[in-house]
């Protein structure tokens, strides 16, 4: 998707950190962008700022929780009315759901797993099938985490989960969704200048009964921004060049890449030799996953 001037876009947890980072440049660019957040804040500031830029015709707001799925059904109905059709749709809200796996409780698996992974299927099955009918060309972006190719940090495996799998559902979905002439990118972002940090404010109240975590969602809420963590626009430049180029894989962060190199260098040593080396030379030949 080359041309996007004109087209419209989606973008969840929109109105804040890489959320708005990626709906400020997809307006720049010239797209007509819903934001969807669920936090009607941030909503009201991100609204603001686009028109201070003299940008807020092209912007339209509206309040979800990426977990409710009627509520979702109707925010698909005002979207494709509002911006005539959605061609990019940028899966983007999560969760920076931490704390020890030993204290964890349904309540936080649930929240963690509903929101991160969820969000994005409930965000699949409802625009998915609009997006194939309207037979223009569209584009998927799904932003997963470094966390889930770099071995993670202590205290996330609930997080860490989640974003493994939309790594996985993004490779899986891209040669199918190819024959509808949609593409799929998946932003595996590094620290960035974000509200992520805000999960037990986002927490809602069916989630909070038997939490194990709020100890630690009370230290995360009070953690400040480092200075070298990234700007988030910087993201959203990455993420209009990938679907420009219908990149698969958007990394922001190439600090990273050992981590990533002594992960998968140990993933490969772990290859047994083969029984049938001609088999496992004809296999090799066959690439199953085409970053463009």
């Amino acid at each position: 998707m080359e041309q996007l001037e004109g087209k419209g876009a989606l973008v969840t947890g929109g109105a804040s950190g890489i959320g708005l980072g990626i709906a400020r440049v997809l307006v720049d660019a010239g797209m007509r962008v819903m934001i969807a957040d669920l936090r009607t804040d941030h909503l009201q500031r991100a609204l603001a700022l686009f028109d201070s830029l003299g940008q807020g015709q092209r912007v339209l707001g509206r309040k979800l929780d990426v977990t409710d799925r009627e509520a979702f059904a109707q925010t698909a109905d005002e979207a494709f009315e509002s911006l005539g059709g959605v061609q990019v749709l940028v899966s983007n809200a999560g969760v920076g759901i931490a704390g020890p796996l030993a204290t964890a409780t349904f309540d936080d698996w649930d929240f963690g797993l509903e929101v991160n992974l969820g969000g994005t299927v409930n965000a699949l099955c409802t625009f998915l099938p609009r997006m194939i009918q309207q037979r223009r060309g569209a584009h998927i972006v799904i932003t997963s985490s470094l966390s889930a190719i770099t071995p993670s940090p202590r205290n996330a495996a609930i997080y860490a989960t989640a974003k493994a799998a939309l790594l996985a559902m993004g490779e899986a979905m891209r040669d199918e969704l190819a024959d509808h002439g949609i593409g799929v990118s998946v932003l595996l972002p590094g620290p960035f200048k974000t509200n992520i940090r805000e999960a037990g404010r986002n927490r809602p109240a069916r989630y909070r009964g038997h939490s194990g975590y709020e100890a630690e969602e009370e230290r995360l809420a009070t953690r400040e921004d480092a200075a070298d963590w990234s700007d988030p626009l910087e993201a959203g430049r990455r993420v209009l060049e990938a679907i420009r180029a219908n990149q698969l894989y958007v990394i922001t962060h190439g600090e990273y890449r050992g981590w990533a190199e002594s992960k998968f260098e140990a993933i490969l040593a772990a290859y047994p030799v083969p029984k049938d080396p001609e088999r496992a030379r004809a296999m090799g030949r066959k690439r199953p996953v085409k970053p463009t």
